[in-house]
């Protein structure tokens, strides 16, 4: 889950990036490319796979 949000926030900073969108000094593309990379450590450091854990457990 956490490799679809990281995905979908490196698309919006690539736009943010390659349109030249004047946004905020918070919703810059660098801030959202950084977002992503949070959330692609996340992914890789398993956080959000508990659900996949627990199911192959019951079997």
């Amino acid at each position: 889950m956490f490799a679809i949000a990281a995905a979908v926030l490196f698309f919006l900073a690539f736009l943010i990036n390659a349109a030249d969108i004047s946004t905020n000094d918070v919703f810059t593309s660098v801030n959202v490319m950084l977002l992503g990379l949070t959330a692609l450590a996340l992914h890789l450091a398993g956080a959000g796979g508990w659900a996949r854990s627990r199911s192959s457990r019951r079997r």
